[in-house]
């Protein structure tokens, strides 16, 4: 495991006594009265970050107690017996970084692929010849658990360091009930060492393994039981694409996954448009990740539903230069958030600060739009109210800039704009 820096500051007393406190800074708070947001921001309001100039920030624990507004005429405040303290200085403090759409956990190496990709093969006519996401199932399958666990763990404390303290982790590259399973254990066992928190997702459709006679229907009627019954709740996920799975296959699976009571997501419309976003819809999922072919219609659909739109400029970057129409979502009214979509292939990225710079220059977003869609957005498509924002009551994941303007995290890129990560209040 890779070891963590820095002092951590003791736990909370019982009475809620302040165990760290970030003082001067210039705080993103994503929420207006200081309480939850009840859902994610949505058209013009993903542009207003409720920004305070300078405020001491009180952590107990692992949760923000107070947020202090200082005047501008006010005198240095005391420091606190026995309370870790951070002088922010002006600094941007915001909330950490949410990753709500990665496949971090793998095994094998892909690099092959992508020497042929620059040489002009096409990512779908690698796919049918085995290679994709196909090649990476047979390194998973002969990896064990506790490779699996320490690789994504390895991964997820470096994106950690990065700023993403909530990930995302689906599973999809075992592709028999066994291994799909051996992956999300993976992810639990992950967890137990991990600072921040890992977010499992069973990606029970993600390519069609033509090796296993009737592999759809046994993924549906075999699978999708045990993983219920393992982990009740979690969300089922599938890759709608030529070469993966039809529409009709996924409204399968996912209504199987809807009588047992767990959550849907699906990626759609990465290279085709097949129908899937209306389908999508019709079923209620929490989310349509890529969009990048979507069409205008289905986008203006997605922007007036409760759904929340998942865009992976990383994925654009890395394989065709194609991406999703980010301003135009925003336009009409709808949610949007944004992801690292971390793999072995596609999108080889564990940088949310790159992706907030991509989506700035790329998805048509401004830097407060990009942040919006790196924070409350991704936490409200994991389901998760306590983080996204910075009030009394949220956990305490929030970083510390470099500098004094929050823009400056869709304005640099390649090296990390980050000063200090603060996950569950623990100072990293």
């Amino acid at each position: 495991m890779t070891q963590t820096n820095g002092p951590l500051p003791p736990a909370a007393s019982a009475s809620g006594q302040a165990t760290l406190v970030i003082r001067n800074a210039r705080v993103v708070t994503l929420t207006k009265d200081g309480s939850a947001p009840a859902g994610p921001a949505r058209g013009e309001g993903m542009g207003e970050l409720h920004v305070i100039e300078r405020a001491d920030v009180l952590i107990a624990g692992s949760r923000v107690t107070e947020v202090k507004k200082i005047g501008p005429k006010a005198k240095p405040r005391a420091p606190l017996a026995g309370v870790t303290e951070i002088d922010a200085a002006g600094r941007v403090l915001m909330p950490g970084l949410v990753d709500c759409h990665t496949h971090a956990c793998w095994a094998g190496s892909r690099l092959d692929e992508w020497d042929q990709r620059r040489r002009g093969v096409a990512y779908l006519k690698i796919l049918e010849r085995g290679g994709g996401i196909m090649a990476t199932v047979r390194a998973v399958r002969e990896a064990t658990l506790d490779q699996l666990a320490e690789g994504l763990l390895e991964r997820a404390i470096e994106m950690l360091r990065l700023g993403s303290t909530t990930i995302e982790v689906k599973s999809g590259y075992g592709l028999t009930t066994v291994d799909e399973m051996k992956m999300l254990h993976a992810v639990v066992q992950a967890q137990a060492k991990f600072p921040g928190l890992l977010v499992p997702t069973a990606l029970l459709g993600h390519a069609i393994d033509e090796s296993q006679a009737g592999f759809v229907g046994r993924i549906t009627r075999e699978t999708v039981p045990v993983v219920a019954a393992e982990f009740p709740g979690i969300a089922v996920d599938a890759y709608c694409e030529k070469g993966a799975w039809s529409v009709e296959q996924c409204v399968k699976l996912f209504s199987r996954a809807r009588e047992l009571g767990l959550g849907v997501r699906v990626h759609a419309d990465q290279f085709n448009s097949l129908g899937m976003v209306a389908a999508a819809l019709h079923m209620g999922a929490t989310s349509i990740d890529h969009l990048e072919a979507t069409t205008k219609e289905d986008l203006t659909s997605l922007a007036q539903s409760k759904t929340i739109g998942v865009m992976l400029p990383a994925c654009g970057f890395h394989t065709d230069g194609r991406y999703a129409r980010g301003r135009s979502l925003v336009m009409q009214g709808g949610a949007l958030a944004i992801a690292s979509n971390r793999n072995p292939g596609s999108a080889p990225c564990g940088s949310m600060a790159l992706v907030v710079a991509l989506a700035v220059r790329h998805l048509g977003l401004s830097p407060q739009e990009a942040i919006t869609a790196a924070t409350l957005n991704p936490a409200r498509v994991l389901g998760l109210l306590d983080r996204g924002w910075i009030g009394p009551g949220a956990r305490a994941d929030v970083l510390l800039l470099k500098d004094t303007d929050e823009r400056a995290l869709g304005f640099e890129f390649g090296t990390s704009p980050i000063a200090r990560v603060i996950v569950g209040g623990r100072a990293i």
